[in-house]
């Protein structure tokens, strides 16, 4: 496999999206999700439109040893990873002492434990080669605290805080790390994190136009990138994390409310 990108959330929405922008512009894949009839179908799909290798790594990332084991799998196929996408992740939206906590654990176990284990399997060898690019899948929900989806906040700051100090630390290298902040955006994550019907989801992005923003800014080596935002949403972005958070949370319950 030569210029192989490894994409994790692989069968819909922006991960399905990056996928299809790698395999058209770069090289060869690695997809993994659950679902592994979503898989095989996209994967027929980018090895017949663009005559790409692709593996398929069907994996449950909430499981604690995913990310080993996936690790491990390509390691012994002797596939060299060039490109990391940490796209995984999920929400919910509830009071946080009210929904189960093995729910918490799940979220905490995608959004923050596999994505840094990942990171850390890969980056040696991009580092050792001194060529690599990773793109970590924040979110706008990074800046601020969530209510109604405390631990998903929470969980999307840990990933932009990592991967901006992990870029640092690599700052003498050719090996960059790069933060996707999307705004709302035309997936699944809606309406399995119970999002679709409150204020923030009544205007989305599409997830093509998301991915193709993150993948630039993941080839040209930028830190952060925000993406699927109107032009006062941008404004807003870089002036909720000044302002006080006791006015900033109570709009924040409210847009997340139904």
């Amino acid at each position: 496999m030569k210029n192989t990108a490894l994409i994790t959330g692989a069968s819909s929405g922006i991960g399905k999206e990056f996928a299809r922008i790698h395999a058209e512009k770069t090289g060869d894949l690695i997809i993994i999700a659950r679902r592994t009839d979503k898989l095989e179908t996209l994967k027929k799909e980018l090895e017949e439109q663009y005559q790409r290798e692709v593996l398929v790594i069907a994996k449950d990332l909430s499981e604690p040893n995913a990310a080993w084991e996936i690790f491990d799998t390509v390691k012994s196929k002797g596939i060299t990873v060039e490109y990391l996408i940490n796209n995984a992740g999920f929400g919910l939206r509830g009071k946080f002492h009210e929904l189960p906590l093995e729910r918490h654990l799940a979220m905490i176990n995608v959004n923050i434990t596999a994505l840094t284990a990942l990171t850390w399997y890969f980056l040696p060898d991009m580092v050792k080669n001194n060529r690599g690019r990773i793109l970590n899948v924040s979110s706008t929900a990074a800046l601020v605290p969530g209510p109604l989806q405390a631990v998903y906040y929470a969980s999307k700051s840990y990933v932009t805080s990592l991967s901006n100090a992990i870029a640092e630390e690599l700052y003498d290298t050719n090996v960059t790390v790069t933060a996707l902040m999307p705004g709302a955006t035309e997936t699944e994550f809606a309406r399995t994190s119970d999002m679709d019907k409150t204020s923030l989801f009544q205007k989305t992005f599409s997830a093509k136009t998301v991915a193709a923003e993150g993948y630039q800014a993941m080839m040209q080596g930028k830190l952060d990138i925000f993406s699927g935002l109107t032009g006062m949403q941008k404004m807003q972005s870089y002036i909720l994390p000044l302002m006080p958070k006791k006015v900033v949370m109570p709009q924040i319950r409210k847009m997340q409310e139904i």
